[in-house]
């Protein structure tokens, strides 16, 4: 009885949307008189206690142990989720004039990626490329999408012959590989994932480059190079930083470029500044943290980062989560030779929920270009991007 009237109570905050409760006594609650575009199906209680713990994480916990089913539109639920998190941040028109009025101013790394290159491999291209890709065409592969990101990232770096790259995450090494291959640089790549430096290593033998590039096993914050590298690059990395940890990894990337070299951050990136998730930053990302636009545009000033070209791939990451989502329960026989039911659920969700949360725009994936201090020897127009 008690839980049930706290669970009406938390859900009238989410005030929001349309969609329906079902108790596991078949009682039914819904938020409004519209047809519900999603419903919340529990089949067992929830303890008392734990409803007063985060909602998220109570309540994909209880979907991850199949204690509740979630049915109908995932983007309805993201969007319900991004309006009540940020209520306190969505200004409205009298919202400014009052305020005016009133005079108002590296271990946690490793735990989602050495899950294993077998695991991976199952569901993501043949590039290994695990972060967001760039479809060109409604109809590409995620293996065209994701070359399509890796040479649109690459165009954007503008490399020229011998420049010396560094990749700061470099994953499966994709991106370096093809970097080399393509603009005769020489590179150097890092990750603090054993998985991916052993992976990325033996693509590098097999292609015969490993004069032309080196793979570290190394710490961002470890870095010692100084105006070394003509060109840095960060793909799907930045997320795992850390709000406190910002300063010191735009000061790394700043003493690694040489001066007007320049510097692309591919990251996710929030509408506002806050928590991470209590469900994500305690089974998918432990530790990582979601900036802002506005929090990192404020902090490479900070560092003398000269911001050249921003531009938004949110859609694109929404698109690459689906299909992700889509190789995964098409290998969900492989999955359970490994894995339990519960990590198979938590997946699904992760996949899922994440994919909403680019439809909706509560998240957002930026390409950043940027020169350390000034280079007026740039391009005077972005077209070579697109050519």
């Amino acid at each position: 009885m008690f839980e049930k009237m706290l669970i009406k109570k938390i859900m009238k905050q989410w005030c929001y949307g349309d969609f329906k409760i079902v108790f596991w006594d078949q009682d039914e609650v819904c938020s409004s008189n519209n047809p519900p575009k999603f419903s919340l199906i529990f089949y067992e209680k929830i303890n008392f206690l734990d409803l007063f713990k985060d909602t998220s994480l109570v309540f994909a916990r209880h979907y991850m142990q199949g204690k509740m089913e979630i049915k109908g539109d995932y983007d309805e639920i993201a969007r319900i989720l991004y309006f009540f998190s940020n209520r306190k941040d969505l200004k409205s028109k009298k919202d400014i004039l009052s305020n005016i009025s009133q005079g108002q101013e590296s271990k946690n790394i490793k735990s989602h990626y050495d899950l294993g290159n077998d695991f991976y491999k199952l569901w993501l291209d043949k590039t290994m490329s695990y972060s967001c890709a760039y479809f060109r065409n409604a109809n590409d592969t995620l293996y065209e999408a994701q070359i399509n990101k890796i040479d649109h990232t690459l165009k954007k770096l503008d490399l020229k012959d011998g420049d010396k790259l560094l990749d700061i995450g470099c994953g499966w090494g994709w991106l370096v590989i093809r970097a080399v291959q393509q603009y005769n640089i020489h590179a150097v790549g890092i990750t603090i994932s054993e998985e991916q430096y052993n992976k990325a290593k033996d693509r590098i033998k097999q292609e015969g480059l490993e004069d032309k590039i080196e793979i570290k096993l190394l710490n961002y914050q470890s870095l010692d190079f100084q105006d070394h590298f003509d060109k840095v690059v960060s793909v799907g990395m930045f997320e795992h930083v850390g709000q406190r940890n910002l300063p010191l990894y735009f000061m790394k990337v700043k003493q690694a470029l040489k001066p007007g070299g320049s510097f692309l951050l591919h990251s996710i990136l929030g509408m506002f500044e806050g928590k991470t998730n209590a469900w994500i930053d305690k089974y998918i990302f432990p530790g990582g943290y979601i900036p802002s636009l506005r929090e990192v545009i404020s902090t490479i000033s900070e560092w003398d980062f000269h911001l050249l070209f921003a531009e938004s791939l949110r859609i694109h990451y929404a698109k690459t989560l689906d299909i992700w989502n889509e190789n995964f329960n098409n290998v969900l026989d492989e999955v359970r030779k490994k894995y339990d039911e519960e990590f198979i659920r938590m997946w699904d969700l992760y996949l899922r929920s994440c994919a909403s949360a680019f439809r909706v725009g509560s998240v957002d994936l930026f390409q950043l270009l940027m020169t350390k201090g000034i280079n007026n020897q740039l391009h005077l127009t972005k077209e070579y991007v697109y050519k």
